[in-house]
């Protein structure tokens, strides 16, 4: 095991309050622990690929970053019917 792939075990660690507020936490709340998870996500898999030495893993993490913005977006459109 070398250093990113530590890194990478240790920020997974990080996703465990953001499910804890996404299922328990006020609609706002949510939307911040959704992003926040998002972004933790893309971290690991840019730790993994260069943990593992395979570059096209960092296509992937541009990918999920995108996709979780507009999650993000998507959230905030149903979350304005309640706040």
């Amino acid at each position: 095991m070398n250093i990113w792939l530590i890194a990478a075990v240790i920020l997974l660690l990080g996703l465990i309050p953001c499910g804890v507020v996404c299922f328990r936490g006020a609609p706002l709340q949510r939307l911040v622990a959704l992003e926040m998870a998002g972004t933790l996500d893309v971290m690991v898999l840019l730790l993994l690929a260069q943990g593992f030495n395979q570059p096209p893993f960092y296509d992937l993490a541009l990918v999920l970053s995108l996709l979780s913005f507009a999650g993000g977006l998507v959230f905030v459109r149903f979350l304005e019917r309640w706040v």
